[in-house]
């Protein structure tokens, strides 16, 4: 769930140095890739290291960006997070990961590998900057003075050959720590081929009401335990979940009400019990609304739906979080209605600090939308009815398993004493495990689940 979020300033793709191609050609020979590099953090111990690359091609022929890798050497103390701070390229295309030296060195034991997604180098073209950080998970300061890729004095773009770049799977540039060549590791496939090959849930949320024995024995909680999110005090009423027909079919329906008082709000949730979601594709079918079913307007609602993994500590770097969340009459400092997608790293409440990164849109969602979210390959991205609305990653891509979500639940109260209440509903919930699904193909699936009567059905594995 959305708090008050970091505003990162991204600035645009600048196109001039790199030629999008459909096709990208073959690597030859006659290509020639050479690095420069720089860091804005210089000093011997640090909080988070900063190696900026530009890549440079010398040779005559194109070179496809997803073929390339660079690889920054450093000895480690712990886990690290990569992120992007900002790249000419654009960050959505940068990926970073951090992989162990079968035989370290006293200047190294991993390195972090940077690659991309997609792009083509045009000859006699540089990328144009990549400016990357990496961090420890816990935020405290390491030493990487005695690290093989760092050079404190590079603070301007120049040649640097202790970092490496590998064309499709080639050395072609630079000397890796301990001088030798290390073997290429075989990467991570995420599965993209046969419909809910490692596992699928699907629910129609064909239930008589809350206390429904089918709910808890399929995985599901309706909510009844207080806290947070939202107004303190406030009730989350297992009789405000319910299943009714609607708009030709049955669907969960969370109605969340307000007398103006803590005492007097009731907020609702369904969350699977097991937590147990992590990489591949969701996808509900969301009804939100811009007024109330009764009483007068004007609350600072949240319609949502999510995924979440608990935060154990202040600052978890195990926590995440993905969220669809529409705000019909704003909150948070925004005056109207807004959706907003967030992807979240960790937090703590008191004093506040948050490290996560989102994506809005002020318009009205009011009516049914398909919202699917696609965990893969490091990216997170968004969808809206099939467009892609967000797309996120570096250190905000979750780590660890979730739980799935759906709440309504108020930001603060707006006075009066007169009932209001706000209505959420779901049509449906799915979940492919290990699988990139198109968002164009979800409602065929579902179609199909339904076609052949299957109102529920879980193979998700616990991990």
């Amino acid at each position: 769930m959305r708090r008050t979020p970091w505003k990162t300033v991204l600035a645009l793709a600048l196109p001039l140095l790199l030629a999008a191609v459909a096709l990208a050609p073959p690597a030859t020979a006659a290509q020639s890739l050479r690095l420069q590099y720089r860091t804005s953090s210089t000093a011997a111990v640090t909080a988070q290291a900063e190696p900026w690359f530009k890549l440079v091609n010398d040779g005559a022929a194109p070179v496809p960006l997803a073929q390339v890798k660079i690889r920054y050497y450093f000895r480690g103390e712990t886990a690290y997070r990569f992120a992007c701070s900002w790249a000419v390229v654009g960050c959505s295309t940068v990926t970073g990961r951090f992989v162990p030296l079968a035989d370290p060195v006293p200047a190294a034991d991993r390195y972090l590998e940077v690659g991309f997604t997609s792009g083509t180098l045009a000859p006699g073209a540089d990328t144009g900057d990549l400016q990357l950080r990496f961090h420890r998970t816990d935020w405290q300061n390491f030493t990487q003075s005695d690290d093989h890729s760092f050079g404190a004095s590079r603070t301007v773009y120049g040649d640097w050959d202790r970092v490496t770049v590998h064309l499709d799977g080639r050395l072609v540039w630079g000397t890796p720590a301990g001088g030798g060549a290390e073997p290429t590791p075989t990467p991570t496939v995420t599965p993209t081929g046969e419909p809910g090959g490692q596992g699928v849930l699907f629910d129609d949320f064909s239930y008589t009401g809350p206390s429904d024995p089918r709910l808890a024995q399929r995985g599901w909680t309706v909510r009844s335990s207080a806290g947070g999110p939202g107004i303190p005090g406030a009730t989350w009423s297992p009789a405000a979940v319910t299943f009714p027909s609607a708009d030709g079919g049955q669907v969960l329906q969370l109605d969340s009400s307000t007398d103006g008082t803590g005492a007097g709000t009731v907020h609702t949730e369904l969350s699977t019990a097991a937590r147990k979601f992590h990489e591949g594709t969701y996808a509900a079918r969301v009804k939100f609304s811009d007024a109330p079913v009764s009483g007068p307007d004007g609350e600072h609602v949240v319609q949502t739906f999510f995924t979440i993994t608990p935060l154990r500590q202040d600052m978890d770097p195990d926590y995440g979080e993905l969220d669809f969340e529409y705000l019909p009459n704003g909150g948070w400092g925004e005056p109207g209605n807004i959706l907003y997608a967030t992807s979240w790293e960790t937090y703590q409440a008191d004093p506040w600090q948050a490290v996560n990164v989102h994506t809005e849109e002020r318009a009205s969602f009011a009516g049914w939308h398909d919202l699917v979210v696609q965990v893969s390959g490091g990216r997170i991205r968004y969808y809206v009815d099939g467009r892609l609305f967000a797309d996120h990653g570096g250190e905000h891509y979750p780590e660890t398993p979730m739980w799935i979500m759906f709440n309504q639940w108020f930001i603060d109260l707006q006075g009066g004493s007169a009932r209001r209440t706000y209505r959420q509903q779901v049509d449906w919930v799915y979940h492919s495990r290990n699988e990139v699904v198109p968002p164009a193909d979800v409602p065929s699936r579902v179609g199909a689940l339904r076609a052949a009567s299957t109102a529920f059905t879980d193979t998700v594995p616990n991990p």
